[in-house]
């Protein structure tokens, strides 16, 4: 059984990966594709109240679960589009030792702090200046196989942008590189001397941006 694919978006609350993640539902058309969101997990939570150390314990247990149940719905063979926010390192250091390296097309959503403040204030479901305390943490590991801005693009254009992109994703992937993995072997040169017939790699979606190959370590 093959193991299915993931697309990961990544962003602030109220950059607009819920909308992309719905769009992708609907424009891809290669696989049967699940939407997997962290929200949806917290919500599962019993509704008594918490105090803040068995919060904090439950949201760390909430996430670490998250991770293994995108990894097992992988590894059964399922396509998923996960939407998640990786504010604290150690949520991207879970996600990059259980996930398939491999398979991830890690996704960069953006969205302007002041664009990101007024989208807050208008949904109202969501605690004043969370997108502001997220917004400097996010992105800070710096490495994507893809990125996106919410205030240029519709949420239907980026997961068309996703999609176009997605059977050209880079090898190493990004969540490769961030774990120091090497990149699949080239072909080798067949015993008759002839050369291998290369690999067809299509050139990304137009418009699609790429992240630099050397990534900074992740820090602690």
């Amino acid at each position: 059984m093959d193991t299915g694919r993931i697309i990961f978006l990544n962003g602030t609350s109220s950059s607009g990966k819920s909308s992309i993640a719905r769009e992708l539902l609907d424009v891809l058309d290669d696989g049967v594709f699940f939407h997997l969101a962290v929200d949806a997990f917290n919500a599962m939570r019993t509704k008594r109240e918490l105090g803040p150390a068995e919060l904090e314990s439950a949201l760390r247990r909430t996430r670490t679960g998250f991770h293994r149940a995108i990894a097992a719905m992988a590894e059964a063979g399922n396509d998923v589009v996960v939407d998640h926010v990786l504010s604290e390192p150690w949520r991207l250091r879970d996600c990059l030792a259980v996930l398939p390296a491999e398979n991830v097309l890690f996704v960069g959503v953006h969205c302007p702090l002041d664009e990101l403040v007024r989208r807050e204030a208008a949904r109202g479901d969501r605690p004043p200046g969370l997108a502001a305390l997220q917004y400097e943490l996010v992105h800070r590991h710096g490495v994507y196989d893809l990125e996106c801005d919410t205030s240029t693009a519709s949420p239907r254009a980026c997961a068309e942008q996703i999609r176009d992109f997605l059977p050209h994703r880079p090898s190493p992937t990004a969540f490769m590189r961030l774990r120091g993995l090497p990149a699949p072997a080239a072909p080798r040169e067949p015993a008759g001397g002839a050369p291998a017939e290369p690999g067809v790699s299509s050139p990304p979606t137009r418009g699609a941006r790429r992240t630099p190959s050397c990534p900074p370590p992740i820090g602690g």
